[in-house]
């Protein structure tokens, strides 16, 4: 006798089993539905008395049904949560167990590396602390002295600015820094500025030494007299120059902050020389870049993996760690070198995929900086529930987003809702752009999809930003009441 089929689950039953979904469940806002359909037509009149824009998607992950919208279809300026189409596409297309590696390589004769090469294929995470690991290891080999550093950088194209960054050049906060196939401390030099007594030089410090040319001096002055020290960071080809100035008081602590690099082909190499120096490993040649050596592999690093790496997208909005992700979709779909073009293809055959797309969406760079991309927020509600569906990827998914009143950019935010951790989310904030996507969780499972974005909104960004948490909230509320609801 054969044995009886199992009963065949539809892909919905097939989520439900899994817990993604609940079966048969209730609308949300069951009772309350024109309560949110007037909040938004209030946010919409509100934006448009100053000539903005307010568009908004709310999505019952249950029935698929519509619980409020405004101008869901319209494309706007995202800001950072373009990074939900980065995460989203990077977990799809690389894995949640991807990793990415970086390399030593050469050849080691009577404890001295003639050349040394360094290559990577794009690990957003690697820090000097790693390249003094690694040095610690060359000592372990028996490693004293070290000729050439090369710095190997073939596995991305020479286009170093992502897109839409070129928009502010004088800016040299770390938050714009340039991408490279190897990157240290995401392209960023630590300046540091310790006061001395009162009319003598305060000592000031790049980490990695040797790659910034100092001009100048900031003086040490008394208690109380005005002190403001200058640090101007100029490009000197493929370093860069420091030019020094103004004051700090002898009593004022010290200061140390993050500044990015203008040109980041050689920087890896004066990191390593650094690190080297640090084991005790001499370093008699030059640091320079190509792809030349004895390619004989040394020692290999390699990240964690990506499902790890994602919260400093979600939960910190790192615009470095977007880009470096968004090179490494386009190295996945076209090979090397990697592109910003060719991660903004793949990106866009993404959300066509998934139907996540509306006429007027616009992708060409992956953290959503400057006026670069444009998303509707039907798009973004449309990527959350297809992310949610997904058994593959979607714990990953929503573990590195923004607990709201917990941690990351939410952490100030829904304080009401942080017991219950009830509100998962994406921020997104420029100069008159405000933006909030993510889910309303009925316990650990998401309820709702919801994307809002107001623009055009420039010194009224709080209060943009209030009418969207209020929403956001008034649905939240409703799920927390319909959960405690007695099933009739």
């Amino acid at each position: 006798m054969l044995p009886t089929p199992a009963p065949q689950l539809s892909r919905r039953g097939f989520l439900a089993a899994l817990g993604v979904l609940t079966l048969p469940g209730r609308a949300v806002a069951g009772e309350n539905p024109s309560r949110l359909q007037a909040a938004l037509t209030s946010a919409e009149r509100w934006a448009a008395t100053g000539g903005g824009r307010f568009g908004a998607s709310f999505v019952d992950l249950t029935t698929g049904l519509d619980l409020g919208s405004v101008s869901a279809d319209v494309a706007d300026n995202p800001a950072s949560n373009q990074k939900l189409v980065t995460a989203g596409a990077a977990l799809s297309l690389l894995g949640p167990a991807h990793v990415f590696t970086t390399t030593l390589h050469g050849r080691v004769e009577q404890g001295r590396v003639a050349v040394l090469v360094i290559s990577g294929d794009g690990d957003p995470s690697l820090t000097s602390a790693d390249l003094v690991l690694f040095a610690g290891e060359l000592r372990k080999l028996g490693v004293t002295q070290v000729g050439d550093i090369v710095v190997d950088q073939s596995a991305f194209d020479d286009k170093l600015v992502p897109p839409g960054f070129e928009q502010q050049p004088e800016e040299w906060a770390a938050f714009r820094a340039p991408v490279s196939a190897v990157a240290v401390d995401r392209n960023s030099v630590l300046v540091g500025i310790v006061p001395g007594s009162a009319g003598s030089p305060a000592r000031v410090e790049f980490e990695p030494s040797g790659f910034v040319d100092v001009e100048g001096e900031i003086t040490s002055v008394k208690k109380g007299v005005k002190a403001v020290p200058r640090v101007g960071l100029v490009p000197r080809g493929q370093r860069l120059g420091a030019r020094l100035g103004g004051a700090i008081g002898e009593n004022d602590p010290p200061l140390r902050y993050r500044q990015r690099v203008d040109d980041p082909r050689l920087f890896a190499g004066y990191s390593l020389r650094s690190a080297l120096a640090a084991v005790g490993i001499g370093v008699g040649g030059t640091v320079r870049s190509g792809a030349g050596g004895d390619r004989r592999e040394l020692l290999v690093h390699r990240s964690r993996p990506l499902a790890e790496l994602l919260p400093e997208l979600g939960k910190a909005s790192d615009n470095f760690y977007a880009e470096m992700l968004f090179r490494a979709l386009g190295k996945k779909a076209r090979g090397r070198p990697a592109t910003s073009a060719a991660g903004a293809a793949t990106a866009t055959a993404w959300l066509k995929e998934i139907g996540a797309w509306d006429e007027g969406v616009r992708i060409t760079n992956g953290s959503g900086l400057f006026d670069s991309n444009r998303l509707s927020p039907r798009s973004l509600s449309r990527l959350l529930s297809h992310v949610a569906a997904d058994p593959l990827i979607s714990r990953e998914f929503l573990a590195q987003l923004a607990v709201a009143g917990v941690d990351g950019t939410l952490k100030g935010r829904f304080k009401p809702f942080a017991k219950q951790r009830s509100i998962l989310g994406k921020t997104g904030t420029l100069k008159d752009v405000v933006a909030l996507s993510g889910y309303v969780l009925d316990g650990d499972k998401p309820k709702v999809a919801f994307a809002a974005i107001m623009s055009g909104v420039a010194g009224r960004t709080a209060g943009a930003r209030d009418r969207i948490d209020r929403m956001v909230g008034m649905v939240a509320d409703d799920v927390r009441k319909q959960a405690r609801a007695p099933i009739s």
